[in-house]
This record gives structure tokens, sequence and C-alpha cells, in this order.
């Protein structure tokens, strides 16, 4: 799958100096924690903490100061729950979330893979939890089996071995997902939530992702950035959750002709963002056009929303694959007035809508997607 990049991540902030956030002793009452360790193997420099902003910035919050015994205890004031990176020499760097508990961390402070353990963070004892729950699931004797069978139907080229083993691991993989939701409903409002809450699918459990939101709201925590920004995510697939009406896409087919998505109304029609560019997508197109084949006769139609930047990799791509359908592009890559509408952040992304142009299936892929063809159009 390609995605669209929305942050930057792991940035590497130089710094010859940090600036210190002053506080009185009321601010540091209420609204600071202790930040405390102990380091390994400490360098030469400093020891800095950085904020990390919304868009992935890194914002310098203040500086440690490290004892002879190798031991730190700093008092961090912290007026809402925040994303920090701790900056030991340049040589490590360690995420931790910072709220209302006195947080301990301890670092080799030489290496970037070096020792961590981080304590007294109920946000982190919750990332902790999921980290287990995900590898007891992983290294669980089932899925130690399933992969056993599929890495020999895989050599084998049992190509009907290899889908009946992907079903039971999607069985397994739902029967866990549902633990972990089990487990997010518990978390309330700690900004963990936002992190472990995105290892699940927001289309098929959009009434998790709704449920976080409101609890935000509720507390009266929306206007902390990233809940902020979590909420707006929320109220964007709102739009598209199924269920909703497909907002209406015009945009120009290859002859540039303005073809409306409105236009094919009375057909069931399969909203398909894809490129030339993008290999998952030419990957499945032979997917998609065995199903157009089969179904075209029952009413059901497919438009291509292309991410293209050029006119002839585009046609040119349309042709290579035989995509006899309707075609449209407004070709500005992930500028486009579509992607943006629909919220597109990689592809290949699809819709299926209804006659009444009512969103009913997101991401059908190979068989999922002749499945429910054939649900809603019969055989």
């Amino acid at each position: 799958m390609y995605k669209k990049t929305i942050y930057l991540v792991g940035l590497f902030f130089i710094a010859t100096s940090c600036i210190s956030q002053s506080a009185n002793d009321d601010e540091l009452n209420n609204n600071s924690i202790t930040l405390s360790g102990n380091i390994g193997f400490p360098q030469d420099g400093l020891i800095l903490i950085e904020e990390i902003t919304l868009d992935g910035k890194l914002k310098p919050k203040d500086t440690i100061v490290l004892n002879d015994d190798y031991t730190y205890s700093k008092q961090v004031v912290v007026e809402q729950a925040g994303i920090y990176r701790i900056n030991y020499y340049g040589k490590q760097f360690v995420n931790v979330i910072l709220d209302k508990d006195d947080v301990v961390i301890r670092v080799d402070g030489n290496s970037r893979n070096g020792f961590v353990e981080i304590s007294g963070s109920r946000d982190h004892k919750m990332l902790d939890e999921y980290q287990a729950l995900m590898n007891n699931f992983q290294t669980s004797e089932e899925v130690q089996a399933l992969n056993a069978r599929f890495i020999k139907a895989r050599d084998a080229g049992d190509e009907i071995a290899i889908k009946a083993i992907q079903g039971e691991y999607q069985v397994l993989e739902a029967k866990n997902i549902q633990k972990l939701i089990e487990k997010i409903d518990l978390m309330g409002t700690s900004l963990a939530v936002l992190q472990v809450i995105n290892s699940i699918d927001k289309n098929s459990n959009f009434d998790i992702y709704q449920k976080v939101a409101d609890k935000f709201i509720e507390e009266g925590k929306e206007n902390n950035p990233f809940a902020r920004g979590f909420i707006d995510e929320v109220n964007s697939l709102k739009k598209l959750a199924i269920g909703s009406m497909a907002p209406d896409i015009v945009l120009p087919n290859p002859d540039g002709e303005i073809v409306k998505l409105s236009s094919l109304r009375g057909k069931y029609v399969l909203v398909d963002f894809w490129a030339k560019w993008c290999k998952p997508c030419r990957a499945e197109n032979p997917n998609v056009v065995k199903a157009y084949h089969k179904f075209k006769d029952k009413g059901f139609e497919i438009y291509g929303v292309s991410l293209d930047r050029k006119k002839e990799d585009w046609v040119q791509a349309i042709k290579q694959d035989g995509l006899t359908w309707t075609h449209v592009s407004d070709l500005k890559f992930w500028q486009s007035e579509a992607a943006a509408l629909y919220n597109v952040k990689s592809i290949p992304f699809s819709l299926l809508i209804d006659k009444e142009g009512r969103i009913i299936a997101k991401n059908l892929r190979g068989q999922a997607l002749h499945t429910k063809l054939a649900e809603v159009l019969g055989q």
C-alpha cells in the first residue's frame, strides 16, 4: 500500500543550547511531574527534553543535569498531556507520554537501540499491555502453526491452501482485535489510547473511534492538540462511514469530458482510487477486471479516480490493464480534489456504493469484492 506522508517522525534535533521554561511555585505544584531515572553509560553533552508537536516537529522544553551517581531527577511543568522525546546526548532517544504521573526512565544512554525501561506512567503501562497482547497473539501456537502451513503451501505453489490458511488467520486475528477493543474501552482518555487505536481498522470499527472521540469531548479534553487531531479525523471519517451518502465527485475523463459520480446513480458503483505508479493498485487490477466483467451486466459500474500526474501515464495504464470502465482524474497526485474529499491517505482505496449513492462497503479486495457483489447483485 502506498501512503501519503502526513507527519515527520524520528526527527533528529541538534542544539547548542536549550530553552528552559521558567515556572513559579504555583505552576510547579499544580502542573508539574517528576521525571527521573538513571543512565548506564553517560556521554559528553546535554540531556534534552523536547516536546513533539502534532506535526512531528520538536520543541525544546528543558534540560536535565546528571548527578554524580548517574541518576537524575527533574521537575517538569506539564500543562496538558503531551508526547515528549528525551534526547540523551544525541546518542539515544526515548519517546514518552507525560501527563499527571511521575515517570522513571532508565536507559543505556549510548546507543539508539540501547536498553530502555519506563515505569510509573499509567499511559506506558497501557502501551506495555497492548504490546504484550499483540506479541502473545503472534507467538501463539495457533498462529505459529498457521505460519508453518503457509510456508509449506507457498513453497508448493498451492494457491487454494494459501487462501484457506489466510482465511483461518483472519478469524484468529478478528478474535484478537476484539480483545484489543475491550482493552481500548478501559483506557479512557489517555493519549496512549490514540496510539493503540490505530492498530484496528477505522472503517470496520468506526463506532469504536467515535466512542473514544466522544469520551475526550465529554471529559473536556478536546482542546489537547492530539485529541483535537483525532476528533477531527473521526469527524472526517464520519462523512464516509458505512451508511453515509458518498460525496459527489466532478472530474474530467481522459477525453476532457466532465463525469459526475452521481451520474451513475441506479447502479452499484465501486469508487476506486488508484494510479499507474502504485504497484499494489496494479496488482489488484486483474481481480477488479474479473469482477467488472462478471457483474457489469447486473447493474455494476466502476468509477476509477487516478492520482497520476501525467495524462499519458494514466491513459497508458488504463490500456495496459484493460480497465474498460469510467475513469476520471485532475492529475494532481496527492493534491487531487477527490482524494481530499474522501480523505484518501493511501492507495489502493475503494468504496462500494449502492444505487442511491450510499456507502455500503470499503476496501474490498480479492475474493471479498466478488463475495459482496454476489450478495447485493446475485450470482
